[in-house]
């Protein structure tokens, strides 16, 4: 799991409400994977998530989008809301996702919604 242990588990901007998506990184050596979060702001589609992720992760990793949402993130009041979906990936499954920014947000109050775009 080397590969895989290079690769964060979230990456999401300080602040404001951005598109994100759910991955699944997967190590074809040992076929291995995990899930993890990216979210950016400056990225107007899904699609430029992945893209984005693909080009700065690690080559040796398989990168798929099992979909996608929002973050709207509030660092004042620690406060991340996840949100809505993809229309090109589908929605994310949120409370996956939440569970995964749990690990890097353990002190803030983490919720979610099937609802919205």
């Amino acid at each position: 799991m080397a590969n895989l242990s290079s690769v964060a588990d979230v990456v999401i901007d300080p602040s404001g409400t951005f598109k994100y998506i759910l991955i699944q990184a997967t190590d074809p050596a040992s076929k291995n994977s995990k899930l993890i979060v990216r979210g950016f702001a400056s990225c107007g589609y899904h699609a430029d998530i992945l893209d984005q992720v693909k080009s700065v992760e690690s080559r040796d990793v398989k990168f798929k989008c099992l979909g996608g949402g929002r973050i709207k993130h509030e660092p004042a009041s620690k406060s991340l809301f996840v949100y809505g979906y993809s229309q090109g990936f589908g929605q994310a499954d949120h409370q996956k996702s939440v569970d995964i920014l749990k690990t890097k947000y353990p002190d803030y109050s983490i919720s979610f919604s099937n609802e919205g775009y």
